[in-house]
């Protein structure tokens, strides 16, 4: 399978999984344990009570480990058909469950729980505070966070868990504008990209007779909102992931060659390839073609070193919604050559 393809399949795959995982997290909590904290104040409590755990997203590492294990596989899928000095096959396997693959994996997958997981209480605390810090009933501000039940197909709607921190501020920014009555911060909302525009007309309305949007038309404009960031959320956590997954595998997949003893590392070069369109990143357009040794790293316009597209330990500006890839060209040859002489000798 091709790399594009991989990449579109395990990118659909892992925002599914993530979403399931938020769903079941918003499904299971129990909203009066929630409630009965915040009317005693008690915001830590609360944001215990919703028992934000990384085992709900169990499903987010199964996806996060078949992106892994495909992306190694299609790395040796791409190596040519060649025999060793005794005439014999080579055959290039990857493995997932080789020490050093299964320590890539693990880190990967505790980075990326761990991140979703103390993001979300930490963006759910914000909005906790605000919601209270206004003089929100801690019933409203309760629902305003876990979302509200839709009566026809039983799902919470609406909320703000499974965003990003910033993103919760940016939806309680909103809120408060819309609900200010004040007509300049309220036409802020018009600005914003992932509003749903239906209610573009009720909230000129409201602007036009200088009143504010409150109750549930504030609940409705403000939930459709999260959940259309959501979605976005879900996406962009999906592409970076997926991109960690299989950069991280395919160089993996490489090196297990050279351990093996199948290539040398002096044979190997990887090329920078960019996805080749006008959405490519300026600091990825540059490297595109560039050319360094499997052990050497490659150098960004804005400074930053990277070992392949999707590294992990690049800065997120570089791997954010990433769709380069490398490309490795061996001298296969050369490493044959070498070993037949050696043996000979």
């Amino acid at each position: 399978m091709m790399f594009e393809h991989l990449l579109a399949k395990y990118e659909l795959a892992i925002a599914q999984a993530f979403l399931e995982g938020i769903e079941a997290l918003r499904s299971q909590i129990i909203v009066a344990r929630v409630i009965e904290r915040l009317e005693r104040g008690d915001i830590s409590g609360a944001v215990q009570a919703m028992q934000i755990e990384p085992e709900a997203f169990s499903a987010l590492e199964v996806a996060l480990t078949e992106a892994f294990n495909a992306g190694g596989i299609n790395a040796v899928d791409e190596f040519p058909a060649i025999k060793d000095p005794q005439g014999n096959r080579v055959i290039w396997r990857f493995g997932v469950r080789n020490p050093a693959a299964e320590a890539i994996l693990r880190d990967l997958s505790s980075t990326l729980v761990t991140h979703v997981t103390e993001d979300q209480k930490q963006g759910i605390r914000y909005a906790l505070e605000q919601g209270l810090a206004q003089g929100g009933n801690p019933r409203l501000t309760a629902l305003d966070v876990v979302g509200r039940q839709n009566r026809i197909t039983g799902r919470r709607e609406g909320g703000i868990i499974g965003l990003t921190s910033h993103q919760i501020e940016f939806i309680e920014r909103a809120r408060l504008n819309l609900a200010s009555g004040d007509p300049d911060l309220m036409k802020q909302y018009f600005a914003l990209k992932t509003r749903d525009k239906r209610f573009d007309r009720s909230v000129s309305a409201a602007m036009r007779d200088g009143k504010p949007v409150k109750g549930e038309a504030l609940t409705k404009i403000i939930g459709r909102l999260s959940d259309k960031n959501l979605l976005l959320r879900g996406e962009m956590l999906a592409r970076t992931e997926t991109m960690m997954a299989l950069g991280s595998a395919r160089d993996e997949a490489m090196r297990q060659q050279i351990e093996a003893g199948k290539v040398a590392a002096q044979d190997v070069q990887k090329i920078w390839r960019s996805a080749g369109d006008n959405r490519v990143r300026h600091t990825h357009r540059v490297l595109n073609g560039k050319s360094v040794g499997v052990d050497d790293i490659f150098i960004t316009a804005s400074g930053a070193t990277m070992r392949y597209p999707g590294d992990p330990k690049a800065p997120i500006s570089e791997i954010s919604g990433c769709r380069c890839r490398l490309q490795y060209k061996v001298d296969f040859f050369a490493g044959v050559v070498r070993r037949f002489r050696a043996e000979a000798a």
